[in-house]
């Protein structure tokens, strides 16, 4: 019974272990599965990643091409203004606003002469200038310019002249903080973009490994009850097979003793008849026995007395051979019950060790499965925070990403007029 018991464990550990090898194979499957997925994803990340080089790299070089076309457009505006300060220039436009009201004086500090407008010049200068101003503050939609359109035909050419140029760096530093700011939002974009593809690809490998940690715990979990359930009934048989070895032993004693008692008795019996039976002389074996008594026939011995004997010899023979078979009998249940309990105490520590592997096993996962879920937890929250991230710079950046080119096309006609309307008042 105990070797069927323990058969029996055997079979159920063959079908654990059969079932948890096609778990085993199961989860490499899947395994392999997510490392063609996770192949696939970092393909795409790549591509993306080039793709977004190939458009940075664009961007940057179409950023210098405007930058080095405003920087060209600036110099020839400068230089235009330059002509057109000029003393000819100058000269020009004294007898082209008003030539009847020309004054020629002469200036000792420049050691050289110029021409000087006269009031009518000036208010004629003033007006346009402003008038520059008015219509691209109404074409731009500008209030700074309409309010600059305003000031020049108050203050004085010098005070005018010096906000004219104020408000042309002022557009300049605007522009320029705003192309900063456009980079600006372009990294932190792809920045979060990517940032956010790679927590998405943590969070997906940390379910997995959560599953999987789960699923091995409740595997260990079955495992170590298994081992504790067989390592118990192992102790069970253990311990009736010592108390059947015990009653056979008992048995044997029992039968022993009433063999050989047998034996003692059926010797002695045996010894009394052959005392009888089998002497040789006296008065029953005389060859001239004296005549019986009247009416009595001659003695005899019992002609079946050799059977008898015979047969007490022959129990005596079979009670030694029960009482041999009986001590051959007991010592091949010792020894079977000696082989049974070092094979159950071998199979009892190997399953105790196995038990101890697993039950480690099986807390090294549950703490595996801690960490794994704090690091979900904690991915999710980086995933929480970058989404939050970026709704703060759609508030921050859509607006500049969809009125770039507008806003900044405006800036430049804005300061396209600043320039001219100071070319005029330069003229003056």
């Amino acid at each position: 019974a105990a070797k069927e018991a323990e058969i029996e464990a055997g079979k159920q550990q063959l079908d654990a272990k059969t079932a948890e090898l096609a778990t085993t194979d199961q989860k490499n499957a899947q395994a392999k599965t997510d490392v063609e997925d996770t192949k696939a994803s970092l393909s795409a990340d790549e591509q993306f990643l080039m793709m977004l080089k190939e458009k940075c790299q664009m961007t940057d070089k179409e950023w210098e091409e405007r930058q080095k076309t405003r920087q060209l457009e600036m110099k020839a505006v400068s230089e235009a203004l330059a002509v057109l300060s000029g003393d000819d220039a100058h000269d020009l436009f004294t007898r082209t606003f008003n030539p009847s009201l020309l004054q020629t004086a002469s200036t000792a500090a420049s050691g050289g002469g110029r021409a000087l407008l006269t009031a009518g010049a000036k208010e004629r200068a003033t007006a346009a200038a402003s008038k520059v101003l008015a219509m691209a503050a109404r074409r731009l939609s500008s209030p700074r310019l309409s309010a600059l359109a305003a000031k020049v035909q108050l203050d004085a050419f010098t005070k005018v002249k010096k906000a004219i140029n104020d408000m042309i760096a002022q557009l300049g530093k605007e522009k320029e903080e705003e192309i900063k700011h456009k980079d600006y939002c372009t990294d932190e974009f792809n920045t979060n973009t990517l940032q956010t593809q790679k927590k998405e690809q943590t969070s997906v490998e940390l379910s997995a490994q959560i599953e999987d940690l789960e699923l091995t715990i409740k595997q260990l979990g079955g495992a170590v009850d298994a081992l504790k359930s067989e390592i118990a009934e192992m102790q069970v048989q253990l311990k009736r097979a010592g108390e059947d070895r015990e009653k056979q032993n008992k048995e044997f004693q029992t039968t022993v003793s009433d063999q050989r008692a047998t034996q003692k008795l059926l010797k002695a019996a045996l010894t009394v008849l052959d005392g009888f039976y089998g002497k040789k002389g006296g008065a029953l074996l005389q060859e001239d026995p004296a005549p019986p008594p009247a009416g009595f026939d001659t003695y005899k011995k019992n002609e079946a007395s050799g059977d008898v004997m015979s047969l007490i010899e022959q129990i005596i023979t079979d009670a030694k051979t029960m009482e041999a078979e009986a001590v051959r009998s007991e010592e091949d249940a010792q020894k079977a019950y000696e082989d049974f309990v070092k094979e159950t105490n071998a199979s009892t520590q190997a399953k105790g060790k196995e038990l101890v592997n697993k039950s480690e096993e099986k807390a090294k996962s549950e703490a595996e499965l801690v960490e794994a879920k704090k690091s979900k937890d904690a991915t999710l929250l980086e995933l929480e925070q970058l989404a939050n991230y970026k709704a703060q710079l759609h508030q921050g950046c859509d607006f500049l990403f969809k009125n770039f080119d507008v806003r900044q096309t405006a800036r430049d006609e804005e300061v396209q007029a600043l320039k001219q309307a100071l070319a005029i008042l330069s003229g003056a």
